[in-house]
């Protein structure tokens, strides 16, 4: 970090508190113009400090998994504390791929905890959490977005995410799939039955083909021995 930077952001801090306060006496499109540029000086102080993203993102981590313990009202306020904290993170790194991925987890625990209908805001916000972390990594959120898909029906929508995260090797283990509670709904649907059958022929001709390199590789060392011994008999 340069040694100029605390006085920049100072500087650049006092520009926004004066834009805020322009704003707040200001009417129409104008008010709304220095509101967002204040908030833009504000997010550019944020960035790019790493150990305060960090700490963010620890800290929702944290509350996440306190969440996670609770079946109560403080369940919900702990969740939604984890979603602020990664809400903040993103701030200072838009690129926080961690922080958009268990955002919307966050998001989805807690839809089941106040046992909303699937198309409720809270599968929403956290499907916008899934595709921000997709654009950081892709594939990275696909099988998450598959299981929103599928809860709200969306056969096409969910399959077109798993073969995504198939293809970017994101997907969960075949048990893991099967077992997931979001999937329930698919579970006896053709299209899914198709797909897990296809990933067990995945591992079928995996194995396949590893036995088979194994194979050449031990026909390949015999073929070396007994060429060797060839030439051993011709010296003599």
């Amino acid at each position: 970090m340069s040694l100029l930077t605390p006085f920049t952001k100072k500087s650049k801090l006092t520009t926004a508190n004066k834009q805020t306060a322009e704003a707040r006496v200001s009417e129409g499109t104008t008010r709304d113009g220095l509101f967002k540029a204040a908030y833009l000086n504000y997010a550019e102080i944020l960035q790019d400090d790493a150990l305060r993203a960090e700490t963010l993102y620890q800290w929702g981590f944290a509350l996440y998994h306190q969440a996670t313990t609770r079946s109560d009202d403080s369940a919900a306020s702990l969740y939604q504390e984890a979603i602020d904290k990664f809400a903040f993170c993103m701030l200072i790194n838009p690129n926080y791929l961690a922080a958009a991925i268990d955002s919307g987890v966050a998001y989805m625990d807690l839809a089941r905890l106040k046992q909303v209908n699937p198309d409720d805001r809270l599968y929403q916000l956290a499907k916008i959490q899934f595709e921000k972390a997709n654009i950081i990594q892709a594939g990275t959120a696909s099988y998450n977005l598959a299981c929103i898909y599928a809860l709200q029906g969306n056969t096409e929508a969910s399959l077109s995410e798993l073969q995504i995260a198939r293809a970017k090797v994101t997907l969960p283990a075949i048990d893991d799939i099967l077992n997931d509670p979001d999937m329930g709904a698919a579970k006896d649907q053709t299209w899914f039955t198709s797909f897990i059958e296809s990933l067990h022929q995945d591992i079928i001709d995996a194995k396949a083909k590893a036995d088979a390199e194994v194979e050449a590789k031990i026909i390949a060392e015999e073929q070396k021995k007994l060429k060797k011994v060839s030439k051993d008999a011709n010296y003599y």
